[in-house]
Parts: C-alpha cells; sequence; structure tokens
C-alpha cells in the first residue's frame, strides 16, 4: 500500500541541546500534525523520527550520534530518520548516511523538513538502496525564517524565538560556525505570537536566542523596544529573558525592563570565569569588575532581591589554581542565585583548540565540584532570603502526596501543600514562605 504523504504516519520528535532547539522542536511538532501526521512520545511507537540536534560540547556531538543510531533501531529499515539542527550541520554527509540518516537539515532551513519528509513518507516502504537527501545542498534561507508555534503544548510558559545565530566567536565555541549570522524576528510577527498564546491560556512569555541581547540589530529595532512592546500585550502576565551576554544589558534594555509591569526580576548572565586573564583568552569582551559592576547597576534598577543566574566554564586552557579561585571570588562578590557548571570542551575548529595549557581532566573535574557545591550554597542562601516573605507561584502541575508546584517571579521553584483539591495549572497561588531547602521555597497557602 502507497502511503498518501504523511496522513497517519507515526513520528517521534526528540530535541537536544537549547531552548532555542525546543522552539524548533515545537514548531515542528505543530508543522508535521497540521500535516496529518501522529506524534508519539516513545520511539518504539514510531515509524519515523525527527531529531533536532546540538552540537555544543564534544559530548554533544556524541550524543547526537547515539540518537541517530537509537531513532534507527526504533523506526526499522522501513522507517524514516530526518535530522537538523547545530550537529547536522556539520557533519559529514558520508558518516550520516552511514549512521542511518535519510534527510539532512542544517541550523538554518527547518521549515523545509515537514515537506521534505512527506516527499519521502509517500515513497515508503522503500525497496532496494534507501534514499538519501541533503538539503544543506540548498540555497541557503537569508533573513528571519518564520517557524511559529501552533500551539505552546504547555500549561504555563512558552518559549518563544525571537533570534538566531552570533557573530561574537567566543574563542571556546562552535555555534557561530554552525548557526550563522545574527538575525532578528519582526516585532510584529513576535507580537502575533505572542497574543495567540495568551489567547490559548498561557501567560508567561520566555524570549530565548542564540545571542538575544543582539536583536534587532539587523532590523532597526531592539531588544528594549520588543520589551516595550511586548509589556503590552493584553492578558500577558509573566516576561522572562532567555540568557542575556552582560555587555548586552545597556541602559535602554534596563529601563525597558525596569517599566515594565509583567519582568519577572531574573537575569541570566553568563559569567563562564572571574579571572580577566582567562576571560581575554575565551575572547569574552569584558572583564571580571565589569561583569560584577552589570549586576550591581541591574540590582540597582530592578531590584535588590533580582535574581542573577549564571553559566561557569571551568577548565580553560590556561586556567591555574588562582585564576579558578578569582571565578569563585566572583560568584560571592555577585551573591548568584542558581548556578550551571561545565567543564571545558575541546572543539576542533575553534581558536581555543589550539591554545596552550590543557588541565588535566581529574583537576577539572575536582574544581566542577567545587564551582557546583558553591553554586549549590549560593542559591540557598538567595532562595533563603524570602522566609517569611508572601510570594505569587504560578502554579505548573501536581505532585504526589497533595502537593502543588511551580515557580515564583524570581524564577525559585516553589512547593504547597494543596489539600485534597486539584492542582489548577495557571493559577497564582499565593503563598508564605517557610523554608528553602536545598533552594526550593516551601510554602503555605494563605
Amino acid at each position: 500500500m502507497v502511503r498518501m504523504g504523511l496522513k497517519g504516519l507515526k513520528v517521534w520528535i526528540h530535541v537536544l541541546g537549547c531552548r532555542s532547539n525546543l522552539c524548533e522542536g515545537d514548531f515542528l511538532t505543530g508543522a508535521l500534525e497540521a500535516m496529518g501526521a501522529s506524534v508519539v512520545r516513545e520511539p518504539a511507537e514510531a515509524e519515523a523520527a525527527v531529531l533536532v540536534t546540538c552540537s555544543v560540547t564534544a559530548e554533544a556531538d556524541r550524543k547526537c550520534r547515539q540518537c541517530v543510531r537509537r531513532a534507527r533501531r526504533a523506526v526499522g529499515e522501513e522507517g524514516l530518520v530526518a535530522v537538523c539542527g547545530c550537529w547536522a550541520q556539520s557533519v559529514d554527509a558520508g558518516e550520516a548516511r552511514t549512521l542511518g540518516v535519510d534527510l539532512l537539515v542544517g541550523s538554518r532551513g527547518k521549515s523545509r523538513l515537514p515537506a521534505a519528509l512527506e516527499m519521502m513518507a509517500g515513497a515508503l516502504p522503500y525497496r532496494g538502496e534507501r534514499p538519501f537527501q541533503d538539503l544543506r545542498l540548498l540555497p541557503p534561507i537569508e533573513g528571519w525564517e518564520e517557524m511559529p508555534l501552533r500551539d505552546t503544548g504547555l500549561h504555563t510558559r512558552a518559549f518563544v524565538k525571537v533570534q538566531d545565530g552570533c557573530s561574537h566567536f567566543c574563542t571556546y565555541c562552535i555555534i557561530p560556525f554552525l548557526r550563522g549570522r545574527p538575525v532578528s524576528r519582526p516585532v510584529e510577527n513576535v507580537l502575533k505570537e505572542a497574543r495567540r498564546l495568551v489567547e490559548g491560556g498561557c501567560r508567561e512569555v520566555v524570549l530565548t536566542g542564540i545571542h538575544l541581547g543582539t536583536y534587532g540589530r539587523d532590523t532597526g529595532s531592539s531588544l528594549a523596544e520588543l520589551v516595550r512592546a511586548l509589556s503590552g500585550v493584553e492578558g500577558l502576565e509573566r516576561l522572562r529573558m532567555g540568557s542575556l551576554e552582560p555587555f548586552s544589558l545597556d541602559e535602554a534594555l534596563l529601563d525597558a525592563l525596569a517599566d515594565s509591569p509583567v519582568f519577572c526580576p531574573h537575569l541570566h548572565l553568563p559569567l563562564q570565569s572571574g579571572d580577566d586573564g582567562i576571560l581575554a583568552l575565551m575572547r569574552r569582551g569584558y572583564t571580571a569588575e565589569e561583569f560584577a559592576r552589570v549586576c550591581d547597576t541591574a540590582r540597582a534598577r530592578l531590584g535588590k532581591a533580582l535574581h542573577i543566574s549564571s553559566d561557569i566554564l571551568v577548565g580553560f586552557p590556561g586556567e591555574g589554581e588562582t585564576a579558578f579561585q578569582n571565578t569563585l571570588s566572583v560568584m560571592r562578590r555577585v551573591g548568584m542565585g542558581r548556578v550551571h557548571v561545565f567543564p571545558f570542551s575541546l572543539r576542533p575548529g575553534t581558536a581555543a583548540a589550539e591554545l596552550p595549557g590543557a588541565v588535566p581532566p581529574d583537576v577539572q573535574d575536582e574544581r566542577v565540584s567545587r564551582a557546583m557545591t558553591l553554586g549549590d550554597e549560593l542559591l540557598r542562601n538567595y532562595a533563603g532570603g524570602f522566609v517569611g516573605q508572601e510570594l505569587d507561584v504560578l502554579a505548573e502541575e501536581q505532585e504526589c502526596e497533595g502537593r502543588g508546584r511551580g515557580h515564583t517571579l524570581h524564577f525559585l521553584e516553589a512547593m504547597w501543600n494543596i489539600g485534597d483539591r486539584d492542582l489548577v495549572p495557571n493559577e497564582t497561588v499565593r503563598i508564605r514562605v517557610r523554608s528553602a531547602e536545598e533552594g526550593r521555597l516551601e510554602g503555605d497557602v494563605l
């Protein structure tokens, strides 16, 4: 029997990596469902697999290869495996085909995937040699590639991608080579999607991008202007920022955030290192003192309780014990909340791959452990400052034993007893915080 395109085709969609990838995965889910496909939760149920891949580290590459093999085993020889994203952009076509990929799409051009998959599905089951398509060979899509969400599939928040690409070229990062130059989504398109999401019941929007702070520089707009526009969307109750480079937090953006009635007081500002020598080698564009001043200015404008979370990259070439201690000192000086700690991963093709002074793996591991221990302590200290306060929590899901879970405006996880009533997602619950164990708030409903 010849299949009629995607109608009834069972597709497993799996996303690896960043929030921008999650947005793209949501788009692909909606697009494929609109074309008749049935998106399934488990690969064993699937006739086709679509993988949105990541290549931020060597470990991410390994996981992508592993995931391709898993998908091929799951769908069998008569199924389809489509791969897109950063790893797909860089992988050799021969290797991809050997691993079991049928359709290869890069970082730009994901909007072409559904139609290509539909064409290939129409030829199932295959006889003889399997066809292979490499859409990376097509002319690149210039400017913004619109990939709207059909619906959020979420209870409380939606991640809205507004920017792609990066031209900063930190010496350890391969992503600018894979994602391309920065491009921005038109303001009117962002507003249209935000209004539709709110009408569908979403109360919180998180703006995401590869280098979010560069939003609008290619179109004559700015992130500050986008924040002001979104702040006027009727029914939107919470607006969050994705990761922002410290040098992106200028006066105009601070003014817009301070004026916004819906901005949530949480900023994720990647530090990476607190040592000036290492920061220069990383080509980050700021010193440790400049980073600390940015944090001080942000708290002066947005409130002393502003949650500043961060990323720390440990074991960069040339990092000695003193440099590592400098990083710990800046973490304490800033009073960070949640901290994500990563070991340095050598990426061929980046400037850092040629640097001397490699840090031994056992030293990297020990420093990662110490940085994570300090991060846990700082999060407990930050969260502990809310004990005794009354806070609004946006309810997300019901845990076992009659407990609700959600997040506060400052993006701290909160738990409370709901008794014998069912939790209502999207409901705002006011609690009085009585403890902050492990950085998670526990409270009583008022």
